[in-house]
């Protein structure tokens, strides 16, 4: 009977330890937001600009989700996508991410599920920016926005892995449509964006030994100019000739405006004329009036600018007679 006694306290006793026993609350590892400041990649400025940066972080790395303003009728949001592959046990306890190598299978993918209902074509050309090569896809929508999709491999190259360092790898997705933006101009994120994040450690450098210095510095016969493309002489054109004036008539072809013959160089122009001008005999208009109107109407203009005009009776071997 003791013995029962004893045993239901024990048993009540640790059932009351149970519930009097302290514990803290943990909050499972997954992916959390971060300010836009602490994106791993950053666009060039200008934009877009960064709307929100969710991270989640691997043992073997980090991946950020860098959502970018967007401002078109394509569904899904703009995005930069950047994983950091290769810091074994940068987070211990934390699960490792499978990553696999750029293919072109995964790649069709990622663009058909990327951008919905936009017919995007992969480009053949050979493109690199600063951090190395890099492809992408264009197309448009029906509403007639720009769409790209781009990829990028950052690694160091098989040689640069022989020596236990330069193991990393950065892999990026860019993901962006405009309905006011052209390819090129979207295709110029691709160029501009800058990587901030960086592993620690040569171990896991992606970027491999930085290269040398170029072999033409300080040789004779190798000019550096300042301009990219260097020096090509070609003639300068000083001035030009302006375009003849247009003049627009109403329901009437566009008529071109002469601008007279120029004077020579080095002489002054002629002054304009003062008052009105007479016109000439080829300029009177041919009337079915008489003559007589017509040589009135010469005399009155000649009488008003202070000029006298014979009278034929006065021209020639009759002239005496009108000096009378």
């Amino acid at each position: 009977m003791r013995l029962g006694k004893t045993i239901s306290l024990v048993a009540v006793a640790g059932v009351m330890a149970g519930c009097t026993s302290t514990g803290g609350v943990r909050h499972p590892s997954g992916p959390e937001t971060v300010a836009p400041e602490k994106a791993l990649v950053l666009p060039p400025p200008g934009g877009p600009s960064i709307v929100s940066v969710v991270e989640r972080k691997r043992g073997n790395g980090v991946e950020q989700m860098i959502s970018l303003f967007t401002s078109s009728s394509v569904p899904g949001q703009n995005f930069l996508k950047a994983q950091f592959f290769g810091a074994s046990g940068a987070n211990p306890g934390i699960g490792d991410a499978n990553f696999s190598m750029i293919n072109e299978s995964g790649i069709a993918r990622e663009v058909a599920r990327s951008v919905p209902g936009v017919p995007m074509v992969t480009s053949a050309t050979f493109l690199q920016n600063a951090y190395g090569p890099f492809g992408y896809a264009s197309g448009r929508s029906r509403a007639g926005d720009a769409c790209i999709y781009a990829w990028q491999q950052i690694r160091s190259s098989a040689a640069a892995n022989t020596q236990a360092r330069n193991f990393g790898m950065i892999q990026l997705r860019l993901r962006l449509c405009d309905a006011r933006a052209t390819e090129r101009q979207l295709l110029g994120m691709v160029y501009g964006y800058t990587i901030t994040g960086t592993f620690d450690g040569p171990t896991w450098n992606p970027y491999g030994s930085p290269p040398p210095a170029s072999a033409s510095l300080g040789r004779t016969g190798e000019p550096i100019y300042p301009d990219e493309g260097g020096y090509r002489p070609s003639p300068m054109p000083i001035g030009y000739e302006p375009a003849p004036l247009v003049i627009r008539s109403r329901g009437t072809a566009p008529v071109r405006s002469d601008p007279g013959p120029k004077p020579a160089q080095g002489t002054a122009p002629l002054p304009a004329p003062i008052g009105p001008r007479v016109p000439l005999p080829s300029e009177v208009p041919q009337t079915s009036a008489a003559p007589e109107a017509a040589a009135a109407s010469l005399k009155q203009s000649a009488r008003a600018i202070g000029v006298t005009v014979p009278s034929p009776d006065c021209i020639g071997d009759a002239a005496a007679v009108c000096r009378r």
